[in-house]
């Protein structure tokens, strides 16, 4: 799906190094571009509530481990990344994630490099792999108890949308089958139904999941105050201290402590078991989500698609 975001740079052409936005900005254009990406399907028949809505992270709060894990972990199996190069992103996304390093040269490396393994392949192609992929490999991964929370907000006549650092196509086909309203994600730059390799603004982390929440709040008429933001990552406090009532789900060590302290709900739907299975696909994860795959510009160049 191509989405023509007025006024936003970077749309179909290369952006001069002069064009380069401050990360405030680029936090700005994602979150705009990812609300303009956003399907929304009308509200439940049922008494629809269309001021309150929810919105619900993918990672290790909808899905167990990371959705681009699954997804990479598909592509290697239908040949756009070798088994060499999954290793490579699997290691290298340890070091980061284990670090825990997103300085500035960091995250550029990531914006300058994200979605090199699908540069120059339709659209419709990546989306049709994608359906595959949730098929194979993430439907049987959604957490039940997050999906029955879900479901309690679509029952009282509230909108629900998905908000994730996933390519806004691959949040849209885990929306759309699970039948929510709608997924917010990062938006890829995609000239002639092509994609480009580059981003719209930023990666849909942090800061650019309020502004992506906040732009579509204002294109829908939500009040924030009414409406739910589920997570489990501190790095989404942004989102969850938007609304009015967040909800720490799986939570991570410091969000737990910032929910604690703060009064916020607490799910936590993993037993031992799980929650050990879930850190190597999480650990392998960021990486991809924010494009450091390091043998995929490679692999690029091996395939280029002219």
């Amino acid at each position: 799906m191509e989405v023509v975001v007025p006024g936003l740079p970077f749309r179909g052409r290369r952006a001069r190094r002069a064009d380069v936005p401050d990360e405030e900005t680029r936090a700005h254009v994602a979150g705009a571009a990812s609300a303009a990406a956003a399907e929304v399907e009308p509200a439940p028949a049922a008494v629809p509530d269309l001021t309150a809505a929810a919105f619900f992270d993918v990672d290790n709060t909808m899905m167990v481990g990371a959705s681009i894990f699954w997804f990479a972990r598909g592509l290697a199996a239908r040949k756009y990344l070798t088994t060499r190069d999954m290793s490579r992103f699997v290691w290298q996304q340890a070091k980061f994630r284990i670090a825990g390093n997103e300085s500035a040269g960091d995250m550029h490396t990531i914006r300058e490099s994200a979605l090199a393994f699908v540069a120059g392949r339709p659209v419709t192609e990546i989306v049709q792999a994608g359906e595959e992929i949730y098929d194979e490999l993430m439907a049987d991964r959604i957490w039940a108890g997050t999906r029955v929370l879900a479901q309690q907000h679509l029952d009282a006549g509230q909108r629900v949308w998905l908000v994730t650092a996933t390519p806004v196509e691959l949040a849209g086909i885990i929306a759309h089958r699970l039948g929510l309203t709608g997924a917010l994600g990062t938006v890829s730059e995609v000239v002639d139904g092509h994609y480009t390799g580059r981003l719209v603004g930023e990666l849909m982390h942090g800061e650019a999941k309020a502004e992506a929440v906040r732009a579509l709040a204002e294109r829908e008429g939500l009040d924030l105050s009414r409406c739910t933001a589920y997570s489990d990552s501190s790095n989404d406090l942004p989102m969850l201290t938007l609304t009015g009532r967040a909800i720490a789900v799986n939570p991570d060590t410091e969000l737990r402590a910032v929910a604690r302290s703060r009064g916020w709900e607490i799910k936590d739907f993993r037993t031992g078991r799980k929650a050990a299975k879930t850190v190597v696909p999480t650990v392998a994860a960021a990486a991809l989500s924010g494009g450091l795959v390091g043998g995929a510009l490679a692999l690029r160049r091996r395939n280029k698609i002219s």
